[in-house]
């Protein structure tokens, strides 16, 4: 008999998570380590949404539980949030606040997924979608996409990868890890296959606000109004509003499922920590002062980065259009000489940089797309600048 079960023994480490904790930890050790791994913002939670959650520890009636699905005040919220920012509607009765993004993520593959049915996941796909959908019994279904197309799935691959088992689409823009957009004709023409071929969408739209240049973000049901009944939007405020720790997502969704993921809640966690739910209530309802602050930093750190990493002889690296990645082609650094070592893989490269030039990025691999890197440009200009010159001086 296995002292841990299957289902939670096949669960692979999140990649991400992975490679911030090695760095932190050589860090802590004394080397001199910088990151590109983690996907935070390295600014501090706006002042005013903390100023919220220091009154809601004073306030005896967030000492108690809440509803599980969230405090109604912030639901109404988020619904008026979501109506102003992507020009969705909704009713608080089709949203559910969960611990954080991923949480979002998990109840809603659990609230859709029957054994074996099918989940199209475009890659490269952050880390977490293929364990959420394998853990609610479904079968992620693997749909390649390179730099050269910009990393968008087409309605012609969708076509090809469906099947008579297939249930949900997994749709995301702005991306993580590879920083596409798809643009409104195209998330158009999306939703429109998917309600023609009878497949669910769940959207994430976590990096909704994080948009560069001429870019612009879309909200598929908004674009595709038949799509609502069998869409659900996943978001939160971790990215926006740099509170990646204060785990307060939300899902919406049709009132059936946001009932059952209700329920679900009720019994994995009950209500959301009301001191956090009161921050990001601060967060939702107030002005986006701060976020576009960040959004020119940003701005400025991935046009900076771009330029960096196609200055590399064997990298090319397609323009950051949102979140905050460069998803740079790293291919034509493997197999060469670099500082006495030689690298077959990106999951080699990875360590061997870090080994010699004390630079940690996460590697393609752990996104499905061998041959690639992701590196946020989320912290410190210097550090950012210094890390990429590390790496160019590595592989000169």
């Amino acid at each position: 008999m296995n002292r841990v079960s299957e289902r939670l023994a096949s669960i692979a480490p999140s990649a991400t998570l992975a490679v911030d904790a090695k760095a932190k930890a050589l860090k802590a050790a004394g080397e001199n380590v910088i990151g590109f791994g983690a996907g935070e913002p390295d600014f501090p939670t706006p002042a005013h949404i903390v100023e919220a959650a220091v009154e809601a520890c004073r306030d005896p009636k967030n000492h108690r539980y809440t509803p599980a699905g969230g405090l109604p005040e912030l639901k109404e919220a988020i619904a008026a949030k979501t109506l102003r920012d992507s020009g969705f509607q909704c009713d608080p009765g089709q949203i559910v606040v969960t611990n954080g993004g991923k949480h979002a993520v998990f109840s809603a593959f659990a609230a859709l997924c029957d054994p074996g049915d099918e989940v199209l996941l475009p890659a490269p796909y952050w880390t977490t979608y293929p364990e959420a959908i394998t853990l609610a019994d479904g079968v992620p279904v693997v749909i390649e996409t390179t730099d050269e197309n910009g990393f968008k799935v087409t309605v012609d691959q969708l076509d090809a990868a469906k099947t008579d088992r297939t249930k949900v689409l997994l749709f995301v823009s702005p991306d993580n890890p590879s920083g596409a957009i798809y643009d409104p004709d195209e998330v158009r023409a999306i939703g429109e296959w998917a309600v023609a071929n009878d497949v669910w969408v769940v959207t994430d739209e976590i990096y909704e606000h994080l948009v560069y240049g001429d870019h612009e973000f879309a909200s598929m049901p908004t674009l595709v109004p038949e799509l609502a009944n069998t869409c659900v939007i996943l978001n939160g405020v971790a990215k926006t509003y740099a509170m990646t720790g204060w785990r307060v997502g939300w899902l919406i969704g049709p009132a059936d499922v946001a009932k059952a993921c209700t329920n679900f809640q009720s019994h994995a966690t009950s209500n959301v920590a009301n001191v956090a739910q009161r921050a990001a209530l601060a967060a939702v309802a107030g002005p986006l002062d701060d976020v576009v602050m960040m959004r020119e930093a940003f701005t400025r750190r991935g046009t900076k980065m771009h330029q960096m990493l196609n200055e590399i002889d064997g990298v090319t690296c397609i323009e950051p259009q949102g979140a905050f990645y460069c998803f740079p082609n790293l291919t034509g650094l493997l197999g060469r000489d670099i500082a006495g070592s030689t690298a077959s893989s990106t999951l080699e490269l990875a360590d061997l940089v870090l080994d010699k030039a004390k630079v940690a990025f996460v590697p393609g691999e752990a996104f499905g797309a061998p041959g690639y890197g992701r590196f946020s440009f989320a912290l410190g200009d210097d550090d950012m600048i210094e890390g990429i010159r590390r790496i160019a001086d590595l592989v000169r």
